[in-house]
């Protein structure tokens, strides 16, 4: 008879150590940046963009705060000194009389040319923020109700588009303040700055509505309609930050051609006039010396010149760091 098996013990498996499960972090999600971030991005590497900027920092301070720059009185004249020729020395001497020279009534045409800079940068300002003011808001409305709206102002902004702006202009001063009279400094400003947003404000319009209408067809202009939003909230929330963009670079361009426009007029006589100190009004009262003294026209024209190829310069770079098909 056989004996029974004895059952053995098995061994039982050592048990595997655990390891710990690392927890890896969850990958971050950086915030998508905004178009005018992505822009001030994109601009900050641009050489045409830092030239542009500083230049104009330059002209901006010569308007608010010239006595950086002189503490010459522009209208100060001492006939003593008439058409003395430009002290070439002087220019290594900051802010000492007589670097650009005196024109035919002896007046400092250093300090008249960095005074000159506040005429000029106050009408292109004022005309561009009353354009983007006025043309956008007209925009809005033709853009976003369109219908009859739309139709009777664009017929309205016709007219104004009818009129070629410099004959405009030489119109509507001529009438208001014709070469005879003697209006004060602050009527004769005031005017061409009225005169810039009358005749400008249509072509500001026109941006703003065909940037109103390809941005209410986006999703999320529906979405805000459906949800019940009002038609203020919509524009100015969600229609306005993303079609304003054209307007700025329109209107960073559009400041330099009124600076040029500005000085076109005070040459031609029924612009600024004395005794408001602008680089137009300067070249102007040159033109019968161009051989005697041909640096009473030199210095204020370089300076026009490079002050509305500066704002011409950083319209460029803003246009192409808002569009991205040009980046």
């Amino acid at each position: 008879m056989s004996s029974p098996e004895v059952a053995t013990p098995t061994a039982e498996a050592a048990p595997m150590p655990v390891t710990p499960a690392v927890v890896e972090p969850a990958p971050r999600k950086d915030k998508p940046r905004s178009l005018w971030t992505d822009a001030w991005y994109e601009l900050r590497r641009k050489p045409l963009f830092v030239i542009s900027a500083i230049l104009i920092t330059l002209f901006v301070l010569m308007a608010a705060v010239p006595q950086l720059f002189t503490s010459a009185d522009p209208l100060a004249a001492d006939l003593n000194r008439s058409l003395t020729p430009p002290d070439f020395g002087a220019w290594f001497q900051f802010g000492k009389q007589g670097q650009f020279g005196f024109d035919l009534q002896g007046a400092d045409i250093y300090a008249r040319t960095i005074y000159g800079a506040r005429a000029s940068i106050l009408v292109g300002l004022s005309a561009v923020i009353g354009n983007m003011l006025l043309g956008g808001f007209f925009g809005i409305l033709s853009g976003y109700l369109g219908g009859w709206t739309d139709t009777l102002l664009a017929r309205f902004g016709d007219i104004f588009l009818g009129l070629p702006f410099v004959l405009g202009a030489l119109v509507i001063l001529s009438t208001f303040a014709p070469v005879q009279s003697n209006p004060s400094a602050f009527r004769i400003t005031s005017l061409v700055i009225l005169t810039f947003i009358a005749l400008g404000w249509p072509s500001f319009a026109r941006i703003m509505r065909a940037a109103v209408l390809s941005t209410k067809q986006l999703d999320y202009v529906h979405a805000a309609q459906a949800l019940g939003a009002r038609p203020g909230r919509v524009i100015f929330r969600h229609v306005l930050p993303n079609a304003i963009a054209p307007m700025v670079v329109v209107g960073t361009i559009t400041l330099g051609a009124y600076i040029g426009a500005e000085a076109t007029l005070s040459f031609l006589g029924v612009g600024l006039r004395q005794p408001v100190v602008s680089w137009g009004i300067m070249i102007g009262d040159s033109r019968q010396y161009m051989e005697a003294a041909p640096y009473m026209m030199a210095f204020p024209a370089a300076f026009l010149a490079i002050a509305v190829l500066s704002f011409v310069m950083l319209g460029d770079a803003v246009r192409d760091a808002l569009d991205p098909k040009l980046r």
